[in-house]
């Protein structure tokens, strides 16, 4: 009787250990904000080059560039501090128009000869406070009063600057508090007050959008306010609280502009509403909302300072300003609609 050779089953090979794509990640839409961050970081980095082509004998100055890097930055703090307000009204599915309107009216408020006896402290409280109520004001016309974004806050900023010029008699208003005067050339640490104040509320405009439920909110509202409501979420006390959060950074941007002019006026921070969403807009918030970043946001208001900066030390106008100004604006609006992402797929099919 011979043995009969019993086959063993075999066994299938062992599939090669997956290994993730390198460029998936920056592929993806979670990457698209290091994506436009860093796009805007090159366009610093190309109005640097045009400064030093321009204007090599101020740039081989080590003291003047740095001097003309705070420069920069004082020049964007009170606009950099309205643009936080801006970006979260913004993602949220509005648009605010009233912004420089409303910095006008808390600046000649509390510059009045009655709030200014109250001190440093009653100055800084009448800003804030007439700022947040007028962004309250807002917030309700459009939530509840169902009025559109864009109208509500078109004839708010009507009404506000009619309010400071009637408040200001139509009279510049002269600071005479020394302390409130003080924050735009106060110095910590060789940084200038005004700078700090900008960090703080970018850090603490961050930190609300990422690390909160409010910043979860504000995206959902912004994405689908039908899907928000279904979930839960109050849509029209959130949209309430969006636009006092954006009369809060006016409110603060007023005392800071109030400080760098010593005076406040009913014409102050004209055209601040449109350097606000063109800011924002470059940054990389959506205008239909859902989607934005604050560090963003920061990018887009120093790339219009320097803007400005190198149009000054060039002697350049103020026309061709604004029209490199626009035509960023147009770009980002594009950028926005064939997205970088799109790209990186169309010369993947072509490698592949």
């Amino acid at each position: 009787m011979t043995d009969t050779a019993v086959a063993k089953p075999t066994q299938a090979p062992e599939p090669p250990p997956h290994t993730p794509d390198k460029q998936s990640w920056w592929r993806s839409d979670s990457a698209e904000p290091v994506r436009r961050n860093l796009g805007l970081v090159g366009v610093l980095v190309v109005l640097v080059i045009i400064g030093i082509i321009t204007r090599p004998e101020l740039y081989g100055d080590g003291t003047w560039v740095k001097n003309n890097v705070f420069t920069i930055l004082q020049q964007a703090s009170a606009i950099g501090v309205v643009t936080v307000g801006m970006t979260f009204v913004i993602i949220g599915g509005g648009i605010d128009l009233s912004v420089g309107a409303i910095i006008a009216v808390a600046g000649v408020w509390s510059t009045t000869l009655a709030t200014q006896s109250y001190g440093t402290g009653g100055m800084i409280f009448t800003a804030v406070v007439v700022g947040v109520v007028v962004g309250l004001v807002n917030g309700l016309l459009i939530s509840y009063g169902r009025l559109v974004p864009f109208i509500a806050t078109l004839a708010m900023m009507v009404a506000a600057r009619g309010l400071a010029a009637q408040i200001s008699g139509k009279q510049t208003q002269v600071s005479t508090n020394a302390t409130i005067n003080s924050i735009a050339t106060t110095k910590i640490l060789g940084i200038p007050l005004l700078v700090i104040i900008l960090g703080v509320v970018v850090a603490a405009g961050w930190v609300l959008l990422n690390r909160t439920t409010f910043g979860r909110r504000t995206v959902a509202v912004g994405g689908n306010p039908e899907a928000a409501r279904l979930a839960g979420i109050n849509v029209r006390w959130h949209t309430v609280l969006l636009y006092a959060l954006s009369g809060l950074c006016c409110g603060i941007a007023a005392i800071m502009l109030t400080s760098q002019a010593t005076s406040a006026q009913a014409a102050m921070a004209n055209l601040y509403e449109l350097d606000a969403i063109a800011a924002a807009i470059i940054g990389g918030t959506l205008l239909s909302g859902g989607r934005g970043t604050i560090i963003g946001a920061l990018f887009g208001v120093l790339v219009f300072s320097t803007i400005t900066n190198l149009f000054a030390i060039n002697n350049l106008s103020t026309e061709v300003q604004n029209m490199v100004k626009g035509g960023i604006i147009v770009a980002a609006v594009l950028i926005q609609q064939f997205r970088f992402k799109s790209v990186t797929q169309l010369l993947g099919r072509k490698t592949n």
